[in-house]
């Protein structure tokens, strides 16, 4: 079975070098044979999404709208891209629960308060993340968010750039899938 990395960040109010490292973390996705989810918006999800297809990647985008019509028409939000939409009809909070909860790994690249919520499902979740650094936003004050007092949560992972962070986070999250099927026991046959 494929991995499932999610990509998180800002639709809006981000910098071009930081959608320009959004891309190439979806490219990285892709060459590492796993499938990428988003939020199906625009910026930082959406250029994951481009970078993924464009070493023709699958990727899975959640809606928070009930529908196709919605999603463009009240959201404007991208469906080009996309090889699979699921219509939450969550709204912005209620499927980052559900895109999170589907993911494997989590990557977040820069981003805002939506970006903060999906991390902190994320690490509250015990997920394995990575986080981007020097991409502006929540990516850039998460280690210090953890230090200040936040529980244990899942395995976080900085780097500053996209390959060695796809490679460790997948990495990790393979040897904890590995780890987890020794430790189911196989049933006696007789």
């Amino acid at each position: 079975m494929k991995l499932k990395v999610g990509v998180v960040g800002s639709a809006t109010g981000v910098t071009a070098d930081a959608l320009i490292k959004a891309y190439e973390v979806g490219k990285e996705v892709a060459s590492m044979d796993c499938i990428l989810l988003t939020g199906s918006s625009q910026g930082i999800p959406y250029e994951a999404v481009r970078g993924a297809k464009a070493l023709n990647g699958f990727t899975v985008g959640f809606s928070p709208a009930h529908d196709l019509r919605e999603h463009i028409e009240s959201y404007r939000f991208p469906v080009d891209a996309f090889d699979l939409l699921v219509y939450t009809g969550f709204g912005l909070k209620g499927r980052n629960v559900l895109m999170v909860r589907s993911c494997d790994a989590v990557i977040v690249v820069s981003g805002r308060i939506g970006t903060l919520n999906e991390f902190t499902i994320a690490y509250d979740e015990g997920k394995t993340i990575g986080v981007l650094r020097g991409t502006g936003g929540t990516s850039d004050m998460i280690e210090e968010i953890i230090e200040k007092g936040a529980k244990k949560g899942g395995e976080v992972f900085y780097r500053d750039e996209p390959a060695g962070l796809i490679r460790v986070v997948v990495s990790h999250v393979m040897r904890q899938s590995t780890l987890a099927q020794r430790s189911v026991r196989k049933p006696c046959l007789k």
